[in-house]
């Protein structure tokens, strides 16, 4: 792996950026929100004119092991073995597979655990996985929402198995439900899911009353429920659940389609919401886990928003 860059200043944190060309390669078609101008659109606004602190290194493949964890040997050998050689492949009405969307997925969960193992290690404080396909729709056993593998979910199993932490907490504020990761952590009591998102919209779950083992923690929120709504669901809601919890590591996922510009929703959140709730994230991790947070892109559809929204969550991670 390499990397390179120097440190975030003497007021600001060491945050390493994780990423692949491999994800530039998943093409899901013509016409399909999840396009490959999202990432060029948060790699072009994290470039290093604008971000020189910024510690750029190249994502890993995640292993059959580390996938393991969380997904059912079937689901692996479907996407690894049976990936298209020419054209697409569709796996349900909305996620498909082009003939670099295998590399690109194993780039993007091994992005997440190669992070969580530096951050737990000490070698940067933060980090960014500014990969694609997303990830948090994904269960144990099948690819949905345009996600292959749970991205996010390969790294808090890392952190559990690999460096023994006994809390980890995942934060979702993309403002589809992460029903593949509380499907995963449903009877998980080492890890916390804890969501924000729009309700009713797909997928359909995420209400309230679905709490696993006393580990989820959902705050579903009414169209238009702006930036006030939003805030307030983390104040009175998420943020004391957090808190409650301590984690050892706050993992997040970290979607932008929230903001009011994005096609697929409305919530209508500013970029400066994305700001505010990443140093949120940042104090409950300096008060419970030595700072350490790890963050991967999930949705966001408008390229005007991502630029922004993107921009703000990783000036926050360097505080």
């Amino acid at each position: 792996m390499t990397h390179t860059g120097g440190a975030g200043g003497p007021a600001g944190a060491t945050v390493a950026l994780y990423t692949h060309a491999a994800c530039l390669d998943h093409d899901p078609g013509p016409g399909h929100p999840e396009r490959i101008a999202r990432l060029e659109t948060v790699l072009d606004a994290l470039a290093p004119a604008a971000f020189p602190s910024l510690q750029r290194r190249e994502a890993p493949r995640a292993s059959r092991a580390q996938l393991a964890r969380v997904h059912a040997r079937h689901h692996i050998d479907g996407i690894v073995e049976h990936g298209p050689l020419h054209y697409w492949r569709m796996l349900d009405a909305d996620t498909l597979m082009s003939p670099g969307s295998v590399e690109a997925a194993l780039r993007a969960a091994g992005a997440v655990c190669a992070a969580v193992d530096a951050v737990v290690a000490g070698e940067v404080q933060r980090a960014f996985c500014a990969v694609r396909p997303p990830g948090h729709h994904a269960t144990r056993d099948s690819a949905m929402g345009f996600c292959l593998f749970n991205n996010i979910a390969v790294g808090a199993a890392q952190a559990l198995a690999e460096h023994a932490l006994e809390r980890v907490a995942i934060v979702d504020f993309d403002v589809h439900h992460g029903n593949g990761t509380q499907d995963i952590f449903w009877r998980e009591p080492r890890v916390l899911y804890a969501s924000s998102h729009q309700s009713p919209l797909y997928p359909g779950t995420g209400a309230s009353e679905e709490t696993g083992v006393g580990n989820i923690v959902n705050a579903p929120l009414p169209p238009e429920a702006g930036s006030a709504g939003f805030r307030a669901a983390f104040e009175q809601v998420l943020l004391p659940e957090l808190d409650a919890f301590a984690p050892q590591l706050v993992l997040i996922s970290a979607g932008f389609d929230a903001h009011r510009l994005d096609p697929l929703a409305n919530l209508n959140l500013e970029a400066a919401d994305y700001g505010w709730v990443t140093r949120q994230l940042v104090e409950l991790a300096r008060r419970h886990a030595g700072g350490r947070v790890v963050s991967s892109l999930e949705g966001g559809y408008s390229l005007d928003a991502l630029r922004q929204s993107s921009a703000a969550h990783v000036a926050a991670l360097l505080g």
